[in-house]
């Protein structure tokens, strides 16, 4: 090869070599451009470090031109001082260490092999740095440190710049989280109704966001202690859905879902496996709750559990149904995935989504289920029997 081919080789490589990342990526990977929300602050919306919120928006087409699926970054929370300046410095509390490029895959990839019902729609992945789930609406600085505690701003921030994008203009439209994201979704699922037309056709699907209010295995409510002091630091309550509040003795505790759902109008799917290994590490076996370490190999490894930590994992899949009973039974336009995978968020990655070897209820996956259930195509309500039944499962431990 002469030096000029090399140089005409070099070009082609500088012109096309970002747009093949962009469209497509490692791997054949669908890699979509961050987008900063530039009038966030006349809102007074910032991530936790005072950095402008931000999108990922991969455009729709075709048929799904005026569809739009918006996500909710999951990435768990922070409830007091120390842990949200922590977050702040990563990019889990600030833009400004979040990755510009991202994956969408699962319900966000824009292939129809992998995502048959919105695989063309305009699809929307919100980026999460407040450590509230969206939902705070405060601030602390002592003369040294200051952060921002503006989820529920940042979330409207979001919205407003995407209504002129085409949202405001949507037929169908559904809203979607993963783990604290999915937590997200049944905190908002209403509120994004009442930004949309009229007559569009709008829903909620939360990923892995059930978080159950139980108590550990040291008999502590660890998670309800830890949801009271978010609630409080991040000036949450006065965000959260007020037929709730104003019900229960103790407010804080409608940031759990089980709580709030019953109040939520808007049709909704709630896909969660019942031995959630995010609640299995945190809300059921939390460190505090086993300080002698017994639940170690059984944490990591169920198969090493022994017959009383088993009989403790399906009490707590025994408490999540209960807790989706009336839902399960009553409602009509809901719908449902409770696996007994143990995993966390299922609806991101394509393996847990829709493959050749996804996990199956019924024989029927994930995204088989979500679209029949968006598009009132079947009864969409699965559950599935109690460990170890199900061989289909792609467990993380």
């Amino acid at each position: 090869m002469n030096v000029n081919s090399i140089v005409v080789l070099k070009l082609v490589l500088l012109i096309c070599w970002p747009w093949l990342v962009y469209s497509k990526g490692e791997q054949g990977r669908l890699l979509v451009n961050m987008t900063l929300v530039r009038n966030a602050s006349a809102l007074g919306a910032y991530c936790l470090d005072g950095s402008l919120p931000a999108y990922h928006l991969h455009r729709g087409f075709g048929a799904g031109a005026n569809n739009w699926l918006l996500q909710f970054e999951g990435g768990g929370w922070c409830n007091d001082i120390k842990s949200c300046l922590d977050r702040s410095k990563t990019h889990r509390g600030s833009t400004r260490y979040m990755n510009k490029l991202e994956v969408f895959a699962g319900i966000l990839s824009n292939n129809a092999s992998f995502n048959p019902d919105f695989y063309n729609w305009n699809r929307v992945k919100i980026r999460y740095c407040d450590g509230a789930s969206f939902a705070g609406d405060a601030k602390f600085f002592n003369g040294t440190s200051l952060l921002y505690f503006k989820g529920q701003r940042i979330w409207q921030a979001i919205l407003l710049d995407l209504l002129p994008k085409g949202l405001g203009h949507a037929k169908k439209a559904l809203l979607s989280g993963c783990s604290a994201g999915g937590l997200a979704t049944f905190l908002h699922c209403d509120n994004f109704t009442s930004y949309l037309p009229k007559n569009a056709s709008v829903k909620c699907l939360s990923d892995a966001g059930f978080f159950l209010d139980e108590r550990d295995i040291a008999l502590n409510h660890t998670m309800r202690s830890f949801y009271e002091d978010l609630v409080s630091l991040q000036g949450v309550e006065p965000n959260l859905n007020q037929n709730c509040t104003s019900t229960l003795y103790y407010p804080h505790l409608c940031f759990f879902p089980q709580y709030v759902l019953p109040y939520i109008n808007t049709p909704f799917f709630i896909l969660n496996s019942a031995y959630d290994v995010y609640q299995f590490h945190h809300i059921l076996v939390p460190p505090s709750s086993d300080p002698r370490r017994h639940w170690d190999h059984c944490r990591f490894n169920v198969t090493a559990c022994n017959a009383y930590q088993l009989n403790i994992l399906q009490g707590f899949r025994k408490n999540m149904l209960a807790a989706l009973r009336v839902f399960y039974q009553d409602s009509r336009r809901d719908g449902m995935y409770i696996n007994s995978c143990f995993t966390h968020c299922q609806s991101e990655t394509q393996d847990t989504w829709f493959a050749v070897d996804s996990p199956r209820i019924h024989n029927k996956t994930i995204a088989q289920t979500v679209g029949d259930w968006y598009y009132s195509r079947n009864v969409s309500k699965e559950i599935d029997c109690a460990y170890p039944c199900d061989t289909t499962c792609h467990n993380m431990i």
